[in-house]
Order: structure tokens, then C-alpha cells, then sequence
């Protein structure tokens, strides 16, 4: 079943069938906002994603020029910048792309019995790219799936790196939760974004799943903690032999699992605003953000390192990400 409606002035599709209700916001950079579990019994049905203490504000009249003007949380696409904003070929790049920025276009594919399915495609106004995604949430199933195409509409070829901005929380996420990754590799940045509320030591590089405190100690990154720690820190993980994690809440019975392909996006970022975020605008979100990227670096920086991706004029490429929600029965 396929629903369009507006959500504080924003126009909204939501996707739902037995399992799951999926919310998009079309004129907003296709951010996914909600993906809620229907629970059989009388509990509340489970939010999924994060969502900012102060929700989702209603548009401005002009187009955001910052990622974080009206962030609300939820699940973004960073392309063909992630990260800092950077100069590439005489252009500036936003700060996380051009892409949630921008309005995308819709179409509903499929709404019956068997399937729900919308396409979303956006134009980048900056760079020569368009890219696509089709969303199929079908009947029966705890799963969405995801299939995405970019296409260089340009003669020349051109760089990109990729991302997926996908922040855990609302009323899934509590302490003791639990992540679980095939990555080999720990790093953290050179410089801390919130030196006060870090608590993981800059400029390491350790073996999964541990990373090196500020006090020395070992931090188990599997471990999810509760925003009582009051902690903000960034962590890059490298080596995955598989596109693949899951976070599990053991007390809900609930994991959130996803797939991808780790050949196109072998890096995992883990942001960690565990309560501990307390400069503006992101100031006491809690919430952990597990998110497949091209490369560690933004885009003129992954160029130098030779991690960007090139497609050629005319060239599209083409990737699936799996969304599946897990009841895991005792």
C-alpha cells in the first residue's frame, strides 16, 4: 500500500504492508525518515531510525545549502561528496553532496496486492550526474529493498564517491544493544570533532572490535551504550570481507540488518552521537550511524588516494542495498 500525504509541510510517501511502513520525503533529498516494524501484539510499533529531538521543521522558502539545515535524523544518500565539502574540476562540493539537497522526482511503479514500489531520480545541478532508486517493500515481508543506478550524463568522465547516511534509533535503540560486522579494521580520525564528549583516541588504527580509549582502554564497539555516557565520536571501519551488519536489541527480539555490495562501498562509517553531541545543531541526538561509503575521504581527497570511482560519459552503475528487519524468537 502506497500513501502520499504531508508531514509539517514537507510532502511524504509512506510504503506499508504487514511487516513494515516506510516514510520518504521526496522534496527533501528522498530522505527515508521513518522505517517502522508493526508489532503483533499491543506494544508500539518500532522506530527504527533516529529522529532528532527536535523533529522535522517545515521547509524553508529557499533550497538548503547545508546538510544539516533541517536535519531530522533518518537516512540520507550522500552523492557524489561525503563528507567535508571540497573543491573538484573548478567546483565546489557541498558538504555531503549535492543529492539531500536537492527535490526528487517520483513515480509509483507498483501499489497491489503482491507489491509496493516507487522510483525516485534527482539530477545533481553541480556535478554531471543522475542518480536513481527504486524502492519494493512487498507483501508478507520484513525486507525493503533498494536498487539504485547512476548515470554520467556528461561527455567527460567524472569522480564520485558514495554514501549512505543511515542513523539507528528512535525507540529501537537502548543500551545493550549490539552490533555484529565482518570488519577487521578500527580507525578514528586525526582530529576530534568534540574533543570534551570524545571518548576514543584520535589517530589510532586497531583491530575490530576494539578501539583505544583516551585513558588507554579498550572500548568494545559491539556494545551499545546509553545516552547516559555522553559521548560523540567518529570511527572509520575498513577490511569487511562482507557488505553486510546487523544491530540487534535483545530485550525487543528485534535485529535491523543490512546488505550491500562491499565492491562498491568497502568502508563503513560509525558515527557515535551516544547523548554526547553538544554543539549546534546536532545537540543531544542519540542514536548510532552505520553507514556503507565509497571511500573514507570527500571526494578531492579520495581522488588523491585513489578510492574515488570514475564513470565514463554515457556510463551508469548499478547497486542494490537489503534492508531486513529480524524477529528473533526465544
Amino acid at each position: 500500500m502506497l500513501k502520499q500525504t504531508t508531514v509539517n509541510g514537507h510532502s511524504a510517501i509512506f510504503l506499508e504492508n504487514s511487516h513494515l511502513r516506510v516514510g520518504v520525503l521526496p522534496g527533501k533529498g528522498a530522505d527515508i525518515f521513518e522505517l517502522s516494524y508493526k508489532t503483533q501484539d499491543s506494544s508500539p510499533d518500532v522506530q527504527f531510525l533516529m529522529q532528532t529531538p527536535w523533529g522535522l521543521k517545515p521547509p524553508n522558502s529557499h533550497q538548503p545549502v547545508d546538510f544539516l539545515e533541517n536535519y531530522e535524523g533518518g537516512w540520507q544518500e550522500l552523492f557524489p561528496n561525503a563528507n567535508d565539502a571540497c573543491q573538484v574540476h573548478g567546483r565546489e562540493i557541498p558538504f555531503h553532496g549535492e543529492v539531500a539537497l536537492l527535490p526528487w522526482q517520483f513515480d509509483v511503479l507498483q501499489d497491489d496486492e503482491v507489491e509496493t514500489t516507487l522510483r525516485l531520480s534527482v539530477n545533481c545541478s553541480i556535478t554531471p550526474f543522475r542518480l536513481e532508486r527504486v524502492m519494493r517493500l512487498r507483501q508478507g515481508e520484513s525486507r525493503l529493498i533498494i536498487q539504485e543506478k547512476i548515470t554520467n550524463l556528461g561527455e567527460e568522465p567524472y569522480e564520485f564517491v558514495w554514501g549512505h547516511h543511515i542513523t539507528l534509533g528512535g525507540n529501537f535503540l537502548e543500551t545493550g544493544c549490539l552490533v555484529d560486522m565482518p570488519a577487521q579494521q578500527v580507525y578514528t580520525p586525526d582530529v576530534l570533532f568534540e574533543p570534551l564528549t570524545a571518548r576514543l583516541e584520535p589517530r589510532q588504527s586497531e583491530k575490530w572490535p576494539f578501539a583505544r580509549g583516551r585513558s588507554g582502554e579498550a572500548i568494545d564497539l559491539r556494545i551499545i551504550p546509553g545516552p547516559e555516557i555522553h559521548s560523540h565520536d567518529d570511527a572509520i571501519l575498513g577490511g569487511l570481507t562482507k557488505g553486510v551488519y546487523s544491530v540487534t536489541n535483545p530485550r525487543l527480539n528485534l535485529s535491523f540488518k543490512l546488505e550491500w555490495d562491499k565492491d562498491i562501498f568497502p568502508w563503513l562509517m560509525d558515527w557515535q552521537p551516544y547523548g554526547g553531541a553538544d554543539l549546534p545543531p546536532l545537540k543531544g541526538i542519540y542514536g548510532i550511524g552505520l553507514e556503507p561509503w565509497v571511500s573514507r575521504y570527500p571526494l578531492a581527497d579520495a581522488i588523491k588516494a585513489g578510492q574515488a570511482k570514475v564513470l565514463q560519459g554515457g556510463q551508469t552503475l548499478e547497486t542494490e542495498l537489503v534492508v531486513e528487519i529480524l524477529h528473533n524468537l526465544s
